[in-house]
């Protein structure tokens, strides 16, 4: 990505507010966004499951990325553990 010149940020931790509180012990990072427009979920398990969804869901409404890309690893190939969101 930086030889693309595209801008990202690794691991970048998500900040939660509740009722105009900010929450600290939630710890949530975010695998990857990038152009401040892509939250990227990295995965290796046997199976996506609707849980992963959910995960990558809420980090994208936590963090205002309007479009998420799931990625499992453990696929004999990549575009079969591919999975594309938009808020």
């Amino acid at each position: 990505m930086r030889l693309a010149g595209l801008r990202f940020d690794v691991e970048r931790p998500v900040a939660i507010s509740y009722k105009g509180m900010l929450v600290d012990s939630a710890n949530l990072r975010v695998d990857l966004i990038v152009e401040e427009s892509l939250l990227v979920e990295l995965k290796a398990v046997e199976k996506l499951l609707p849980v992963h969804e959910a995960q990558l869901l809420t980090y994208m409404k936590l963090s205002r990325c309007k479009t998420g890309l799931l990625i499992n690893f453990d696929c004999r190939l990549i575009k079969e553990g591919l999975k594309r969101l938009v808020l």
